[in-house]
């Protein structure tokens, strides 16, 4: 008995022992290092960026391309000779177009730079504040690229999806409202960038340049800025001039190496998106619109928008077309530069910074030279193109003027189809020629003022769709002008 007795005992203390163990480590053993509780900000940040770019500048996916299917044919920088009827350039979008923009922006970009906010914030498991400002500045830029093709949207509610207390239905914000947001948003990311702050992994936009992060940051707010100066004269002008006046504090984009632009590499998945479809399809050419203006202004830029005709001529095809009646036309092809697969997908420049300075000094929203400040911006878009601005050429242009700013800036804006989309929207300039008589147009012949809402808005927020319309001032269609409208 007494034998026995003991070895029982012993046997329950080594059981107790080993269930004990078990416990201290369950939770390092029952951890799958393969879906880790808490991700590094380094593995969110560069699909976040990546996402966001693409979509800006030429997503490859058929119908789901607004800058090359829509922007860049409805302000004129491209023409459709194929599928005019379906892919933007006759004003009729597919659905897709609004529902790819909306969802990826919302889904895959937005809601990730939110995830590293947190992760990187103070007393966070990641804490840098690097991480933080570049997050906000990366929404930011998101966010006015959804205002303003959309007009009001899910702004300040958003990304309250996974919070404490979950928001699934978010309101709509005017386009004031995120205006007011972005621009304080990006004064707080200008004050949590430090150059002398920790380091970032995963940054494919700058490659952890924090200064080339601050430059982008103040620059935006002066888009951003500049864009509402018409509707919110003063508080334009404060933001313009408290950045403008502590170059220090507040640096701005400078030069054309400091521009925001992501560097592509001939790989797939890595390539520019222009280059995925541009080298595959021969179904756009340059506008008539662009080449004239080219040729009137004997601007050499033409030689890297365009590909000459064997001839070695250039000639645009007219917007709007049937298809019957571009096949007619034999019409310049998109320049070899951006058939490149490493060619980038540019952000901003610094040719659109000098070009806002032309504008808000022209206005008298800031101090200086406007002839100073446009032969600056013509000379950086010139030189970001390659070449060098002819010493004659400001004497072409036909003086300073609202016209010639805004003319200026769209042909620099060539590539951007969205923001020389932004641009005419809101000055309507440059001024564009009549159609051509055999040109067939939809949206009641009206060039496209915004895009409609996704349809899954109706089916999932249809209450605070309805409040984002009635913000907006129409109906939700093509044709509503948006808020900052001149």
């Amino acid at each position: 008995m007494n034998r026995l007795y003991k070895s029982t005992i012993a046997i329950l203390l080594l059981t107790f022992g080993t269930i004990t163990s078990c416990t201290n480590d369950f939770e390092e053993i029952n951890t799958d290092p393969n879906n880790p509780v808490s991700i590094s900000p380094s593995l969110l940040l560069p699909n976040a960026i990546q996402v966001v770019v693409d979509r800006y500048w030429g997503h490859s996916t058929r119908y789901q391309r607004l800058n090359i299917d829509a922007a860049m044919c409805w302000i004129q920088h491209l023409s459709r000779n194929i599928y005019i009827n379906a892919e933007g350039d006759s004003y009729e979008i597919p659905l897709t177009i609004s529902s790819g923009t909306w969802n990826s922006i919302y889904n895959e970009s937005l809601i990730n730079f939110e995830r590293i906010k947190v992760l990187s914030e103070t007393g966070a498991d990641f804490e840098n504040a690097n991480y933080k400002g570049i997050a906000m500045t990366m929404q930011s830029f998101a966010f006015a690229y959804l205002t303003d093709v959309f007009g009001p949207i899910p702004y300040s509610e958003a990304l309250k999806g996974t919070a404490e207390e979950a928001i699934n239905s978010p309101k709509y914000d005017s386009m004031e409202e995120v205006y007011a947001g972005i621009l304080a948003d990006l004064m707080e990311a200008n004050d949590l960038l430090s150059t002398s702050g920790p380091a970032v992994v995963g940054d494919i936009l700058f490659n952890g340049d924090i200064m080339k992060w601050k430059r982008f940051t103040n620059s935006l707010a002066l888009r951003i800025a500049n864009r509402q100066a018409a509707k919110k004269p003063a508080e334009s002008r404060a933001i313009m001039t408290q950045i403008l006046s502590d170059p220090i504090k507040y640096p701005v984009i400078e030069s054309n190496d400091q521009a925001a632009e992501l560097i592509h590499f001939d790989v797939i998945g890595s390539r520019n998106k222009m280059f995925d479809v541009f080298s595959t399809r021969s179904d756009w050419n340059i506008s008539t619109t662009l080449i004239e203006k080219l040729l009137d202004l004997d601007d050499e830029r033409i030689s890297v928008y365009a590909q000459p005709l064997a001839d070695g001529s250039y000639a645009g095809l007219p917007n709007g077309l049937t298809d019957a009646a571009a096949g007619t036309f034999n019409a310049s092809r998109i320049g070899l530069k951006y058939l490149d697969p490493t060619a980038p997908s540019v952000l901003m420049t610094y040719a659109e910074v000098e070009f806002i300075k032309a504008e808000a000094a022209l206005e008298g929203d800031i101090t200086g030279d406007a002839s100073e400040f446009l032969e600056s911006a013509i000379k950086a878009s010139f030189s970001q193109q390659g070449l060098t601005m002819p010493s004659d050429y400001m004497s072409r242009i036909g003086g300073v003027t609202k016209e010639s700013i805004m003319t200026q800036k769209w042909i620099a804006l060539f590539g951007q189809g969205v923001e020389a989309w932004n641009e005419y929207r809101r000055t309507g300039y440059p001024v564009m020629p009549a159609p051509h008589p055999n040109s067939v147009f939809s949206n009641d012949g009206v060039l496209p003022t915004r895009i409609e809402y996704p349809t899954s808005e109706y089916s999932l927020n249809k209450t605070n769709l309805d409040d984002g319309v009635s913000k907006l001032g129409g109906s939700d269609n093509m044709r509503t002008p948006l808020w900052w409208v001149e």
